[in-house]
């Protein structure tokens, strides 16, 4: 098996780092859980860069995982997050856009995968205008996901992994647990049942008033900062894994 992910910081693995501080994720682990399930090894690249938009993510990324040698046999698409996060947002661009990967892949006989992210809108400021638009875009993935007969993995549909103790401290990226959750709703997907861990009775962390201001002095200033340079968290960042490395079976 060939895996190649691309996407985001979603599929970058952000808020999953290792002690390196190298971003493992929810793809590592789908690649790991194969290996495991298959017992061989599973040749595996990640072209996910945080920050990037739907287009970036279905071009140039795209180009880089159909022109891998030898081509891919598994392909994970996920895009739009950051694209949600624009002022004027355009959800039928997006839908275009994914129409598009999914005619590309089809095309180079490569197996996609589609998923939606995490909805991480209940904690976020204009969280019901993002979860609104995740919303849709979820829906439209699920539609064209049926039409074409492909595996589509809704992780935004998942009640679960919404609870705050899934996610890191910026609230917008899912924490190691929340990206362990994840794998395994690819894994069962994918075929490899019992992989999504059950949930877990646990007290979600308090919200307390000096928490939220240091919350927004932390992560909203310097994200609003971002956008307003026109920078992005992902500029001039590699992909961590663009050619093929082997995830042997234990």
């Amino acid at each position: 098996m060939r895996y190649v992910a691309i996407g985001d910081s979603f599929t970058e693995g952000v808020g999953d780092e290792g002690p390196d501080g190298v971003p493992r994720g929810w793809a590592d682990r789908v690649a790991a859980g194969l290996a495991g399930a298959t017992g061989e090894t599973v040749h595996y690249a990640n072209l996910a860069v945080r920050g990037r938009l739907l287009a970036d993510v279905v071009g140039p990324q795209l180009d880089a995982a159909l022109a891998l040698d030898p081509v891919p046999t598994l392909l994970t698409l996920n895009g739009g997050g950051n694209d949600m996060l624009r002022p004027h947002a355009d959800l039928a661009e997006l839908a275009r856009l994914t129409v598009g990967a999914v005619d590309r892949c089809a095309a180079a006989g490569v197996r996609l995968v589609l998923l939606s992210g995490a909805d991480p809108s209940a904690r976020l400021p204009f969280g019901r205008l993002v979860h609104r638009r995740g919303a849709e875009l979820s829906a439209g993935v699920r539609s064209l996901a049926a039409g074409r007969e492909l595996t589509f993995v809704d992780v935004f549909a998942d009640t679960e992994i919404r609870r705050p103790r899934y996610w890191s401290p910026d609230r917008l990226h899912l924490g190691p647990s929340g990206h362990v959750r994840a794998a395994g709703l690819v894994l069962d997907a994918l075929g490899v049942r019992g992989s999504a861990p059950a949930a877990v009775a646990a007290q979600d962390p308090p919200r307390a008033v000096a928490g939220e201001l240091a919350y927004y002095r932390r992560h909203v200033l310097p994200w609003v900062g971002r956008r307003l340079r026109g920078r992005s968290s992902g500029d001039g960042r590699p992909a961590k894994a663009p050619s093929w490395t082997e995830v042997a079976a234990p």
